[in-house]
């Protein structure tokens, strides 16, 4: 989730909406790779780590502020966060540790990232007693289990979530994803790389998938943290049918979230609630939580973070399709996403692949992916078969990069070939050498 957002001054025309999008449009020479993932840290006990303690998400933040040179980022007197070098470290509502990595130039740089992380992160939590791990959804806990961390943000939330889906607080508290944000060069450019990674995302999902358990069974999906996300809020997810229409473009965006209920208004180091209220009605003045009040451009920033699509624009394009795993499969993630994107033969290849598709194809393939990974099929497309285009496709578009940087998809294209994921090595573990004992997984993904 999100820290408070930076966006600017008052908002003085609602063409400042659009043109805030249009901002963040770079030359290709200075696109950047920014990479984020998310982790379960848990105790001796096998629990999910709490807020407070000797052996908690508190002492691991302290830890590293005082071992590595972290910047503290508070909340209502409780350290919610670090920052350092352009990067921070972030919690989701259920301790889930996140890295939101600087904007580097290659996959080279943001393994060395991890890297470093993962080596901090495992000294602190050597320290105090705990352990991570990466995997799509927590396997074991319940609901109940989960520690919440004291961020207003979540509070409000987790509220609303109960009454907009099913799903929503199993998303928030339960979940772990990694994902990849990319820059674009024009409006022209954003739309393309956007439906691109709408309309390819099931494949990142089939690929990555990693969460086959759920309350300590099977639960019939090869990434049940993409089956949560088709039943949050209808509202604000899912594979946004209109940017595939005619005069798609930073307005037609704005104009979508404009029509997401709000969350919150951060103000002076609070979350107002503002739970289902119109931020069209906050530019006329007439938000009923700040009465007269019109909004800024921070306002507008914070709200583009309350809506998740399955690839979200801001400044840049967010890819948000794929479960948390092991490190190799965090560096293939953006590896298979900068591979589409960066190059303009690739990406226009990939657009090749599904630009004749409709938008019951497209969401088809996006359930099918959830539960059947790699073996999924809809709409006449195999997911097997897709999934090996696009992992060539995005071979060759890093190889003409030119940074030798195509190793870092060897463990996708291995999976392409075999069309097995992460998820069925498990799943045949937990029916095999554990002998249904889910407790080994514990072991057996933690960094």
């Amino acid at each position: 989730m999100s820290i408070p957002q930076s966006g600017g001054g008052p908002i003085e025309s609602p063409d400042q909406l659009a043109e805030y999008m249009a901002s963040g449009a770079k030359p290709k020479a200075d696109w950047r790779i920014g990479t984020e993932h998310e982790k379960f840290g848990y105790t001796a006990d096998l629990l999910p780590l709490p807020y407070e303690g000797a052996c908690s998400i508190r002492a691991m933040l302290e830890g590293l502020r005082d071992g590595y040179g972290w910047t503290p980022v508070e909340e209502q007197g409780k350290i919610i966060g670090l920052t350092r070098d352009g990067a921070n470290v972030s919690l989701e509502p259920g301790g889930q540790f996140e890295l939101s990595g600087a904007a580097v130039e290659t996959i080279h740089d943001t393994a060395a990232e991890l890297d470093t992380h993962l080596r901090e992160v495992a000294d602190v939590a050597g320290r105090i007693g705990a352990r991570f791990m990466g995997v799509g959804a927590a396997p074991i806990w319940t609901h109940d289990q989960m520690p919440v961390m004291p961020k207003g943000r979540y509070r409000l939330m987790t509220d609303y979530m109960g009454r907009v889906g099913t799903h929503g607080t199993q998303m928030m508290y339960r979940t772990c994803t990694v994902q990849v944000n990319l820059d674009y060069a024009s409006e022209a450019d954003m739309v393309q790389k956007l439906r691109v990674a709408l309309a390819l995302q099931p494949v990142a999902t089939a690929l990555l998938a990693s969460s086959p358990f759920f309350e300590g069974k099977p639960n019939g999906h090869k990434s049940w943290r993409s089956r949560i996300w088709r039943d949050l809020d209808a509202s604000r997810t899912g594979m946004l049918p209109f940017a595939f229409e005619e005069g798609m473009g930073f307005q037609r965006y704005v104009d979508w979230v404009l029509d997401v209920p709000m969350y919150f208004v951060y103000r002076d180091g609070h979350y107002i609630d503002a739970l289902g209220q119109s931020f069209r009605d906050f530019l006329k003045g007439e938000l009923p939580a700040l009465p007269g009040e019109r909004p800024t451009l921070s306002d507008w920033a914070d709200h583009m973070t309350t809506v998740f699509p399955e690839a979200r624009v801001k400044k840049y394009i967010e890819m948000r399709g794929a479960d948390a795993g092991p490190k190799d499969r965090l560096n293939a993630l953006p590896a298979l996403w900068v591979g589409l994107m960066y190059d303009q033969p690739a990406l226009d290849a990939a657009w090749d692949l599904a630009k004749g598709w409709t938008a019951e194809t497209r969401e088809a393939l996006r359930v099918a992916a959830s539960v059947d990974g790699l073996q999924a099929e809809a709409g006449g497309v195999k997911m097997l078969d897709l999934a090996r285009e696009v992992v060539a496709i995005a071979q060759a578009g890093l190889k003409a990069r030119g940074h030798g940087e195509e190793g870092f998809l060897d463990v996708l294209a291995e999976s392409a070939a075999s069309g097995r994921v992460l998820a069925d090595d498990l799943l045949a573990r937990y029916a095999g050498e554990w002998q249904g004992d889910l407790t080994r997984i514990y072991g057996e993904m933690s960094y």
